[in-house]
């Protein structure tokens, strides 16, 4: 795939746009570079992927919360999975029987 992808590139300018867009992405996203991101928020806008537009602005939306997920070094994560684990058990005890059950199974899940 990589060396098909890289026979195409100098072929398909949208592909090579894309291609450094999603890595810019990767290094902000690895390295903690909220910062950079309004940046790459204008970068991404003076190509024509209209798919990158459709992302750029959803993030555009909530930017602030964007910049600082992409920057601190908290994350919600572990909330998360529990929230989703009880959402999980909720879903499978949907209909069968009373909240005393339900305490029960996520207490000792």
């Amino acid at each position: 795939m990589r060396v098909r992808r890289r026979r195409l590139r100098p072929h398909c300018s949208e592909l090579d746009a894309l291609t450094g867009h999603v890595r810019s992405f990767a290094t902000m996203l690895t390295e903690r570079q909220g910062e950079r991101l309004p940046d790459w928020l204008d970068a991404v806008r003076q190509d024509d992927l209209p798919s990158l537009h459709t992302l750029a602005a959803g993030i555009d939306r909530d930017r602030d919360a964007v910049i600082a997920g992409l920057t601190l070094p908290w994350s919600s994560g572990v909330v998360e999975g529990h929230v989703n684990r009880i959402k999980m058990l909720k879903r499978q005890m949907f209909g069968r029987a009373g909240f005393m059950l339900l305490r029960k199974r996520v207490l000792l899940a």
